[in-house]
């Protein structure tokens, strides 16, 4: 039991979230929380996530087309990638769950029947890889892994990875620290799966059961729906399944699917290059990688070199190890083999290990062990699986073997040295071409420059160097000329020489014509295949693959490209280009992505993407049924099992089919016929099933389809999001294809990468243990809404704990305890003599006024905005506008009518209410259905309410608060200003902390100047589009002004007449210099609440400026000594600069 201890002490929650928020107090949360769990069980029981499509009781199967049937009950059908059941999600997951929740959320405000399903992947190699590690594990330590020495996890030497679960994917956590005890504390390392299984919570007395790959699905997904439902997510569990032959039903559907991609042509059978484990004894797809995901196979002509003589060095290492009649070939890989023509030489790695390899009885290949692994499971050495090795020999030791090298102009070339060779590259030996190749040609001229240095004779590598390609850029030696021109002086600079190797490799293949060989005339374009196939038809080479990158399965094999017969996808250009030009148009015109940069990754993707394999022979799955000796491999399985969702509630009550569903339909009733029909492929069908029953399944599948929205990480875009619009282009008309797909970014944890070896780790329980689910919600939505990398910040949840709960304990003290007065006396004197712990309940009755037709006003607008970005799944906005700008409108409200001693009208404060509540409902639903039950009083549950249908806001009101916005703040910033410059020690026009007084001076006209601004920008304002050119009124208003005072004033006097121009106020208004409201009287409303803000004023009055003078009257005025009507004279030069709309205004201490 020590091993296990000591990986328990190692996994203590201290250590794993010690990168993380600490919460101190929790009793605000924890009354909120308890309002969630409340809400979380009502909206379970009564079944309000639970959309079903209009019965054909109530509207008679085909008396009304599908089309016509979602016009008259619009429905929403939102899905994410079903979660893969080997662990509890993450924060990750969350976040990506998160998309689809929020949007489920808006389509029921917009009266949409909304569905949202979740299934459970279980297919594939990771349950059953982690499984067999177990049994071998239990085996060798006993059942709890008692046997298991502590040595054996501290000793330092890593050994096989285990097979990683969900949450360790993407993860090193093969390091933790154990406490410290008397010694230093040891690193414990996560060798064995039995450790994975602690680290993601297994009790170390329930770790054997998982042996049993059935126990996981058993376990996981129980756990996942539990995440999510603490989570509030609308989820409809009824259609929730289990993937594999787990569950009977989705069995059949599995296999239908696989039957009519076979009748369609898009899955074949034959020999083809994949990424292959050989210790799985099967092909390696994405999903079954620790490492590697998205590498794909490169394949190569490998040339084969005959060895004409070796040098003196080799000679001795061979001596009788090789048979003397034994032909060896030095085999080169190469991706141009239109350039051989060329060769000058052949390049090995000097310190690189080599092979000699058998691959016939006297034919003998020379390449990197790495490559002749490959090989040997490529049919190009005789038993599969086996290559066998003769020599093991250094670069070094070969260096000037003289090598006959076909097509080449010099036909025997030399072995010589490359110090950049890299053994996991190609086949470690490299062909060498100067005239192309920029790598070569910089390689021979240090050669030739180094001779002796490098221990060969200098005409070894100082051949003439033949042009065969002819470029319009390069002239007919790229590679010089690309050396000379950037300036490249030694093989080492890395960076140039790889941005020079792309650039001839394009010129060369897009735009060049052969100058030599055979082929004289065509592009390379053409003359590729063709001399590649010369080369493979005289037997001078042979195709070789290989990964392009290191990939690792999830048993910790290092995998090869393995040349199978396979059943495969033939998805690609070069499988089936109809069915891809098929969903590049459909991306191109009819799926919404959302951005940019998405679509650019889909279009890119299908370009290379490939055939893909279609089977395997290891792991949980559903048979194939063409051939069922393989399953069906898991990325295959997953592409259209959303049309499952559809009907999974009528045929089973349980993920795994065991209880039949409403429908009465038995697993072998779902034949590949039924399927069809309920799918509208077919109309007539031979079938045991009541015509109701089937016409009911096909109801629900032709409401609901197609997927209005299908939300995934980005990661996916490489495999399943595309092979997810490639399946649905084969089996379903177009009306039926996807309508949306959303990618996201990874999320960050507080700005870092998620790590558990570093303590920045949260798992959806953990958050919504920590903040509850709402305080997550909002975290969640702030992240981020674009492709980029999100990042949840714990310091948005712990804030938001305290902000929902101030917030709802403002809203049941104004709605449920208000004491309503009818004057601002009789405001004043509740106020002064009744104890009240929240003033915000002295609310007021009767007509409304200034300020609270311009927070109603507010209010419309911030509702049409957080509509409009709910609408346009940006989140993030919608929090901002629907929550945060919000609460601080009601903030500037209630102040301002405090300032005035009124109080908030009581019909306005219930108002807010209301409004807050549907906004905050898509995002954070418990705060808001509390709010509307407990505190509103309502009858049914906010979940069903409606997005509130408010006017349009007055641009009378709108204009009015920006300038009460504006104006405040110049003058609260000024006042900011000059006390920072005291705190510097630097002079201040006044004490900002001694009593002041402030005068505002407005003006009733405008300047001259500006009357050349507005005939300028009326010229150049197209009133149809509602856009002015910026250009030609700027060079206008520099022309008119030069070098004058004015010049510095126009062009922002211009930018915010434009702004106001499109935003849509009227040309007359905008160019008349009408400001749409009255400023003086907004100047009057606003005193009261400036005499407040300010520190230790005294007062505030009002002063409009006389045209043409220094004087001015007070109009208005708040505070001690002020005389409304009285003349002012001398005012300050400050003074003279205020304008309509613009006022200036002056500080004095008294």
């Amino acid at each position: 039991m020590a091993a296990a201890k000591a990986t328990v002490e190692a996994l203590n929650p201290t250590n794993l979230n010690k990168g993380t928020l600490k919460i101190e107090n929790t009793e605000k949360r924890d009354t909120l929380v308890s309002s969630e769990k409340k809400y979380q069980q009502k909206w379970q029981n009564e079944g309000i996530f639970e959309p079903n499509a209009p019965t054909t009781a109530e509207i008679p199967f085909g008396s009304m087309s599908p089309e016509d049937l979602r016009k008259k009950q619009p429905k929403f059908f939102g899905s994410m990638a079903y979660p893969y059941m080997n662990g509890t999600l993450h924060m990750g997951h969350s976040f990506t769950a998160s998309k689809i929740e929020f949007n489920a959320g808006v389509a029921r405000m917009q009266g949409k029947t909304t569905l949202f399903p979740l299934g459970f992947h279980c297919t594939g190699m990771p349950i059953k890889a982690c499984a067999d590690k177990l049994i071998r594990e239990v085996e060798m330590f006993g059942k709890n892994f008692e046997r298991c020495p502590t040595e054996d996890i501290t000793s330092g030497e890593k050994e096989d990875m285990p097979a990683p679960t969900q949450e360790t994917t993407k993860e090193d956590v093969t390091k933790f620290s154990a406490k410290k005890g008397k010694a230093v504390a040891k690193s414990v390392q996560m060798k064995y799966q039995f450790q994975i299984m602690l680290a993601i919570g297994i009790p170390l007395e329930e770790i054997y059961r998982f042996a049993d790959p059935q126990h996981w699905l058993r376990y996981f997904p129980p756990l996942c729906k539990r995440d999510l439902n603490s989570l509030g997510a609308r989820i409809d569990w009824r259609r929730s399944f289990v993937t594999t032959d787990a569950n009977p039903y989705y069995d059949t559907f599995v296999r239908w699917q696989m039957n009519r991609l076979y009748e369609l042509g898009k899955i074949k059978f034959g020999k083809r290059y994949t990424i292959y484990s050989p210790k799985d004894g099967q092909a390696c797809m994405d999903h079954d990688r620790q490492s590697g995901e998205g590498v794909g196979v490169q394949e190569y002509t490998a040339l084969k070199l005959r060895v004409k003589e070796w040098p003196e060095r080799a000679q001795k290492i061979l001596a009788g190890k090789l048979p003397e009649n034994a032909t060896v070939f030095f085999v080169p890989a190469t991706l141009r083999p239109e350039t051989m023509y060329g060769q000058t030489c052949c390049f090995v790695g000097p310190k690189v290990l080599y092979g000699i390899f058998k691959v016939t009885e006297g034919e003998y290949f020379f390449v990197s062990q790495r490559a002749a692994r490959n090989m040997a499971f490529q049919g190009i050495f005789p038993e599969w699986g086996v290559f066998p090795q003769r020599v093991e020999l250094e670069g070094s030791d070969v260096v000037g073997t003289l090598v006959d090298a076909p097509l080449s102009v010099y036909k025997n070339v030399r072995i010589l040295p490359m110090e950049t060779v890299k053994p996991t590259k190609g086949t470690g030996v490299v062909t060498c071409v100067p005239s192309d190749s920029p790598d070569d040609y910089a390689t021979v001229t240090d050669l030739v420059k180094k001779a002796d240095y490098y221990g060969i004779k200098k005409e070894w590598a100082d051949l003439e160097i033949l042009p065969i390609i002819e470029t319009p850029s390069y002239g007919n030696l790229t590679a010089k000329f690309l050396v000379e021109k950037m300036r490249i002086n030694s093989p080492k600079d890395a960076k140039q020489l790889a941005e020079a190797k792309e650039l001839a490799y394009k010129e060369g293949f897009y735009k060049g014509v052969m100058c030599y060989g055979e082929y004289k005339g065509k592009s390379v374009e053409e003359a590729k295949p063709l001399v590649r196939q010369q080369l493979l038809d005289s037997g001078d080479a042979f195709n070789y693959a290989e990964p392009d990158g290191l990939v690792i399965s999830r048993s910790a094999d290092e995998c090869v490209a393995g040349h199978l017969d396979q059943w495969y996808m033939n998805y690609g250009s070069d499988g089936d280009p109809v069915w891809q030009r098929q969903v590049l148009d459909y991306i191109g015109d009819g799926l919404q992505l959302y951005s940019t940069d998405a679509k650019n990754a889909f279009e890119g993707t299908l370009a290379w993407l490939g055939q893909w394999a279609a089977t395997r022979s290891y792991g949980l799955g559903s048979r194939f049924p063409i051939d069922k000796s393989w399953l069906v491999e898991s990325l295959s399985d997953s592409t259209i099992y959303m049309s499952y969702y559809t009907i999974a509630h009528l045929l089973h009550k349980d993920i795994f089919g065991t209880e039949m569903g409403p429908a009465h339909v038995k697993p072998e009733q779902m034949t590949d016929e039924v399927w069809d029909y309920v799918f509208a492929r077919r109309e007539e069908i031979p079938s045991d099933v009541p015509k109701e029953t089937l016409q009911a399944m096909r109801r629900e599948f032709e409401y609901f389809y197609p997927v209005d929205l299908r939300v995934s990480g980005k990661d996916l875009i490489n495999n399943h999001l595309t092979f997810f619009l490639y399946v649905h282009v084969a089996i379903f008309p177009r009306k039926y294809w996807p309508q949306s797909i959303r990618v996201n970014g990874h999320l960050q944890l507080n700005g870092e990468k998620m790590s558990k070896s570093t303590g920045n780790f949260l798992s959806l329980h953990d958050a919504v243990s920590k903040f509850g689910a709402d305080a997550t919600r909002v975290a969640l939505a702030d992240a981020g809404d674009g492709v980029e990398d999100a990042n949840f910040e714990e310091s948005v949840a712990d804030t938001t704990i305290l902000k929902l709960f101030e917030l709802r304990k403002w809203c049941e003290e104004v709605v449920l305890e208000p004491h309503i007065v009818t004057s601002s006396l009789e405001y004043v004197q509740t106020r002064d003599n009744v104890r009240l712990k929240n003033m915000d309940v002295i609310q007021r009755s009767g007509p409304k006024l200034f300020w609270d037709e311009l927070f109603e006003n507010e209010m419309n607008a911030l509702v049409l905005d957080t509509k409009a970005s709910y609408e346009g799944a940006m989140y993030k906005n919608a929090l901002k506008s629907g929550f945060y700008d919000l609460t601080s409108a009601r903030d500037f409200y209630r102040s301002s009518c405090r300032a005035v001693d009124l109080g908030m009208h009581t019909d306005v404060s219930k108002c807010y209410v209301e409004l807050q509540a549907l906004m905050l409902t898509p995002i954070a639903p418990h705060w808001a259905e509390y709010i509307w039950l407990e505190v509103l009083k309502r009858p049914t549950t906010i979940q069903t309410a409606l997005f509130p249908e408010v006017p349009q806001p007055e641009l009378e009101l709108t204009a009015a608060r920006e300038y009460i916005r504006t104006t405040t703040s110049a003058i609260t910033s000024a006042e900011g200003a000059q006390q920072k410059r005291m705190a510097k020690g630097k002079q201040t026009q006044f004490d900002p902390k001694q009593p002041k007084a402030v005068t505002i001076f407005a003006a009733s006209s405008f300047p001259n100047w500006q009357d050349t601004c507005i005939e300028v920008l009326s010229q150049a304002f197209d009133k149809a589009n509602l856009s002015v050119d910026m250009k030609v009124v700027s060079q206008k208003v520099g022309h008119s002004f030069g070098k004058t005072p004015e010049a510095k004033k126009a062009m922002p006097f211009v930018q915010g007449l434009k702004k106001r121009l499109e935003q849509g106020e009227q040309t007359e208004t905008v160019f008349g210099r009408e400001l749409g409201f009255n400023e003086t009287e907004v100047l009057k409303e606003m005193l009261p609440g400036l005499k407040q803000t300010i520190q230790r004023c005294t007062r505030v009055e009002v002063v409009m400026m006389n045209e043409g003078a220094r004087t001015g009257d007070v109009i208005a005025a708040s505070g001690e000594g002020v005389e409304v009507g009285k003349v002012k004279e001398d005012l300050p030069a400050i003074a003279e600069g205020a304008v309509p709309g613009t006022p200036t205004f002056h500080f004095e201490n008294v």
